[in-house]
């Protein structure tokens, strides 16, 4: 990637999800959020942190609602819509080839981690011009993490699994998105894929697990608690209240045309 002038950057947003815990009955990136969809929220931190050139949007088949967002955020910056494919790995693939030729970096970001903050965007954009091939934002652990194995054959009145190990929680990260590559590697790397066994394949959760996979070195810039990711009902209140606390802090923010599009509230019965 050129160091001596503005990387030419563009954004891949997954969201093809299917949502089917949150409890909605509709994609993920259609359930609203504080009055709009959650891919409008996520489009509106891309457009704030000024890093794109282009984005494409992976949404699940003939969805017209998402595609629909895409078209409201589309302006200096251009916004696309293309069909998610039946994996993650496959969706990713379907929207590099949307976003097309001539770019320096890419980033793959989630549109369940709707409210990542524009500054978490300019690191890793940053990490990219320094040389970097490969860069994700994460943030410390906090729990404490052990690894389980199922027990023994005499103790399982006692419990199904037992603890094997406590690995050194200083040494963890959770990994969050935007994910950011050198066009030419992600785009190697997804060519890649099509060479795999199909067990091998799914065993990749992410692109840079994809790129580690083949020996690129994958470097760390801190992330945000903010940058949660939306994939349960709780996770979705958590959401609403952030969303309320940026308002009455009155952060800046990219309006996207809000959806006329009335979803349903899921009861308790749903």
């Amino acid at each position: 990637m050129p160091r001596s002038s503005k990387p030419r950057i563009g954004v891949v947003v997954v969201a093809a999800g299917s949502g089917q815990r949150l409890g909605y009955g509709l994609p993920k990136a259609q359930v609203p959020l504080a009055g709009r969809t959650i891919l409008a929220h996520a489009l509106e931190g891309i457009l704030a942190s000024g890093v794109a050139e282009r984005i494409c949007v992976a949404v699940p088949p003939g969805d017209s609602v998402l595609r629909t967002v895409c078209t409201a955020a589309s302006g200096q910056v251009p916004v696309t819509a293309v069909e998610g494919g039946t994996s993650r790995a496959a969706s990713v693939s379907h929207a590099l080839a949307g976003l097309g030729s001539g770019l320096d970096g890419i980033l793959v970001h989630d549109a369940a981690r709707a409210l990542t903050p524009p500054e978490v965007f300019g690191r890793v954009v940053q990490a990219l011009a320094a040389g970097a091939k490969a860069v994700i934002p994460a943030v410390p652990v906090a729990d404490t993490i052990k690894t389980a194995v199922p027990s023994g054959a005499g103790q399982q009145a006692m419990a199904g699994e037992k603890v094997s190990g406590t690995p050194d929680r200083s040494r963890l990260r959770a990994v969050q998105t935007p994910q950011g590559f050198d066009a030419a590697a992600l785009n190697a790397a997804h060519r890649s894929l099509a060479a795999m066994g199909q067990l091998e394949a799914e065993a990749i959760t992410d692109d840079a697990m994809l790129l580690e996979s083949q020996g690129t070195e994958v470097f760390l810039v801190p992330g945000s608690p903010e940058a949660l990711k939306i994939t349960t009902a709780l996770d979705l209140m958590t959401a609403e209240a952030l969303v309320a606390a940026r308002s009455r802090t009155g952060q800046p923010a990219v309006e996207i045309e809000r959806s006329s599009v009335n979803h349903p509230v899921p009861t308790m019965e749903d």
